[in-house]
């Protein structure tokens, strides 16, 4: 990372101008001006320790800040409401300043104290947050309950103190995550379970109103701690709006952002005219679909019919059927997370080449498999063009068509041979390539009922995973990278999942709407960063 310090005895973080933090202001951003965003859905909660869904998480990331943040558009980490921190030589201390006169909404002084009860808090199993277990390094979380971590420490009102069980590169990422957003214990216990409704943070925007299954309204946060920012006055989310509809009023000037996206049914005539397709923005998601294969079941348990999977499947024709939103994959992660090995070609589409790996394991005519898919369009016709491209080396599998539950047990479970990801594939926590290993490759997550459907563990990988999270200098971010990179391509090596390909999200603007296209498909703050977009007008 840019702006850190290395010494053998410390890692020191640069005290950073609020204003600058890597990221240059946009020269023609105009301050003023209100914003309606539409969604089909209302969002269920506010509160940083509870929401995990796409629609509610940059809405959090206005009315909140965490220690950590990422460069606005970027993957880049930069700090939040911690002014600076620092880790200890063995990597289990970190040590964070505060900003001095960050300030609630409610006008109440943010301080180390609210830093520990926010920690404290979505640790707690009585909280029910489904993002505790991402805390799980830090000391005490074990027995994480009413007295708090102990691995959390209050030095002074500026400062707080962190211990970890042991060292873990991903730390600060995890710092960066909603779930560790800081919030105010009296504004909390005082709203109890309508604290998701009534949020109060130390955000950009503050909520100002909320009618149930009709609007949001956020406005701007006069006393934000970072000079200039937020840029709209307000933003309206209006639920309850079908996308169809949403798209209509776009055109009509009524919408500036339609939340749900380009409906699949009018992709394509919008992308075919000029009008509409100048509007649209793209950009990659942290996200890879992908078929997995059973590798201790034959025959997949051989490495040459694993690579002739590979080398079967059209990933052209597969994005065909999506209408082109996404991008052929060649592994694990996608092209956007760091770590992605750029100069990889993966396993090329060669029928032929295929046909040759299945008959030097063993199957020279094939053989029969089944084929486990989630039962919502467009996944059972992704199913039937790999069912196809299967059927042109010889293999004939049988296409299981379930409910998402049902296709998650079978591959916890073991019991499916292959399985087609497409509605469950992975979409990354946070923008570290860690992320994609742990859960869904590594000898951990093979377990039962575990996520990773191949049950692949390579130990000698694992043990790489391992030194490449012990890796916590930010001095040596570039060789943590090179060596996940390594890490990746070895599991391409044994072949235990065919990727196919990266989703790519699709939005529109209204005409009036300024700011980078990053802004509009940031890959942290998604589905926009309203942080800083700004209205032309």
């Amino acid at each position: 990372m840019k702006h850190l310090l290395a010494s053998t005895a410390l890692i020191l973080s640069l005290a950073l101008p609020a204003a600058a933090q890597d990221y240059t202001p946009d020269p023609d951003a105009k301050a003023g001006g209100s914003i309606v965003l539409t969604y089909k859905d209302d969002v269920a909660t506010l509160d940083p320790a509870i929401g995990y869904d796409w629609q509610n998480w940059s809405m959090i990331k206005s009315l909140f800040d965490g220690l950590m943040d990422y460069v606005p558009g970027t993957t880049t980490l930069r700090p939040g409401l911690a002014e600076s921190y620092e880790i200890s030589p063995d990597g289990l201390v970190y040590t964070f300043k505060l900003r001095p006169g960050v300030k609630f909404h409610n006008g109440r002084e943010m301080t180390a104290e609210d830093v520990k009860y926010s920690l404290d808090r979505v640790t707690n199993p009585a909280t029910q947050s489904p993002g505790a277990g991402f805390f799980a390094s830090i000391a005490g979380f074990e027995n994480a309950g009413d007295g708090g971590l102990s691995g959390v420490e209050v030095v002074d009102p500026q400062t707080v103190k962190i211990t970890l069980t042991r060292p873990d590169a991903t730390f600060l990422h995890v710092m960066a995550l909603n779930f560790s957003f800081v919030v105010p214990k009296e504004v909390v216990e005082a709203e109890g379970a309508d604290f998701g409704k009534k949020p109060v943070g130390t955000g950009a925007f503050k909520l100002t109103e909320w009618t149930l299954g009709q609007r949001l309204v956020f406005e701007k946060n006069p006393d934000y701690w970072i000079a200039g920012v937020p840029y709209l006055d307000s933003f309206t989310v209006e639920v309850g709006q079908e996308p169809v509809v949403a798209l209509l009023r776009l055109q009509n000037g009524e919408v500036d952002i339609p939340g749900d996206g380009i409906p699949p049914a009018k992709f394509q005539e919008v992308m075919a005219d000029p009008a509409q397709a100048e509007r649209v923005v793209q950009g990659g998601q942290l996200h890879t679909g992908y078929v997995t294969m059973n590798v201790t079941q034959a025959p997949f348990d051989k490495v040459e019919v694993r690579k002739a999977v590979n080398m079967a499947i059209n990933k052209d024709r597969v994005v065909q059927i999506i209408n082109g939103r996404a991008v052929p994959a060649n592994q694990p992660l996608p092209p956007s997370m760091p770590g992605y090995t750029k100069d990889y070609a993966g396993y090329p589409h060669d029928v032929e080449g295929a046909k040759k790996l299945l008959a030097e394991a063993g199957y020279p005519d094939g053989f029969e498999t089944e084929l486990f898919v989630m039962n919502t369009d467009p996944n059972p016709r992704i199913a039937q063009a790999i069912q196809q491209d299967l059927a042109a080396i010889g293999i004939k599998a049988s296409i299981q068509s379930l409910a998402q539950a049902n296709v998650i047990e079978a591959g916890g479970a073991g019991t499916a041979p292959m399985i087609w990801s497409g509605g469950m594939a992975w979409i990354a926590d946070f923008p570290d390539p860690s992320n994609f290993y742990g859960p869904i490759l590594s000898c951990a997550g093979a377990g039962e009922g575990g996520w990773n459907w191949s049950k692949y563990c390579n130990e000698a990988l694992d043990a790489k995973a391992v030194e490449a999270d012990s890796m916590f200098d930010p001095a040596k971010a570039e060789d943590r990278l090179k060596l996940w990179s390594g890490v990746y391509m070895g599991v391409m090596e044994d072949a235990p999942w065919a990727p196919v390909f990266n989703e790519e999200r699709y939005t529109m603007r209204s005409e009036r709407m300024g700011g980078a296209d990053e802004l509009y498909v940031d890959p942290v703050s998604i589905p926009v960063n309203y942080d800083y977009v700004w209205v032309k007008e």
